[in-house]
């Protein structure tokens, strides 16, 4: 097979239907994009769930005089009551670990964790936030016992479980990935039609050379393979554009919700070239299979 040859109808292809391989890889580097942004979103879920996973805990909140619960009638939680609810809590089998935190100690850890937003601590005072027990369970599914055996304690407010508040949080970000994979997918599809009138346009203008080639004797896969190898070099200019669109996503996106949002873990470049990598072989297959279907499908060469 003459390379030299082949590479010279690959090249008149691409420059007779310049205008619509234009589109073909604008359209592939959108689709691939998104289809990336999709996998390095659940990438970061999946981290930030393992980071969290040994990390998350239940916060018991005592009684203050600021307390909305009725239990608590407007009273601080007693010495007394706070010891034997300790004694309950380090008596539990579903407990690993019973740590007390004091008002100042939970006001030390706020103005640290939030030291980035100044006007926020600054709306806080010290003793807003009441006395808690932060409690680490063996299994983190079992939080529903150890609230509905602590909850109607003499000097707890209010128990929260971190658990559900970081499934709400990835919850949203799932809703993100799926959303972008969508998106992404309804691209897949303008691009396999796109390549199928690609390469449908292009076989027709060279529907003369191609049945010389027939008559010479040349096979059908020296005849399909320009045409095929067109629509793989659009996708892999459109895979190396959507790849320059991932790098802009980790910086414009995943750093800065890993920066402003304390939840979510940083997720480096490893992860970031691997999904890169993924998009541009997605979308040279895509376009190279598209190509190849539609040359069964529709022409006869």
């Amino acid at each position: 097979m003459r390379v030299q040859f082949v590479l010279q109808e690959i090249w008149i292809g691409l420059r007779r239907n310049l205008t619509m391989t234009i589109s073909l890889i604008i359209t592939v580097a959108i689709a691939m994009a998104l289809f990336g942004t999709g996998l390095l979103i659940r990438a970061e879920v999946s981290a930030s769930k393992s980071y969290w996973q040994d990390k998350i805990e239940v916060s018991i909140f005592l009684c203050a005089k600021t307390s909305s619960n009725p239990a608590c009638q407007g009273q601080d939680v007693t010495e007394e009551q706070r010891k034997q609810l300790e004694q309950k809590l380090k008596g539990m089998s579903e407990v690993s670990e019973v740590t007390y935190e004091s008002r100042q100690e939970a006001y030390q850890r706020f103005k640290e964790r939030y030291a980035g937003s100044p006007g926020f601590v600054e709306s806080t005072r010290e003793g807003d936030i009441p006395d808690s027990f932060r409690v680490k369970l063996k299994n983190a599914e079992e939080y529903k016992s150890v609230a509905q055996a602590v909850q109607p304690s003499p000097g707890v407010d209010t128990v929260i479980n971190e658990q559900e508040i970081l499934d709400r949080f990835f919850g949203i970000l799932n809703a993100l990935q799926w959303g972008a994979l969508v998106i992404a997918l309804i691209q897949v599809v303008a691009s396999v039609l796109l390549v199928g009138n690609t390469v449908r346009l292009s076989a027709f203008n060279r529907r003369r050379e191609t049945g010389i080639m027939r008559l010479v004797g040349a096979s059908n896969t020296y005849i399909q393979l320009p045409f095929i190898l067109e629509g793989a070099i659009a996708g892999l200019i459109g895979g190396l554009f959507a790849s320059i669109l991932l790098v802009m996503s980790k910086f414009l996106l995943l750093d800065k919700l890993a920066a402003d949002i304390q939840l979510i873990a940083g997720l480096g470049w490893g992860q970031v070239f691997s999904v890169i990598v993924v998009s541009i072989c997605f979308g040279v297959l895509l376009c190279a299979l598209a190509s190849f279907m539609t040359l069964r499908r529709y022409l006869r060469i």
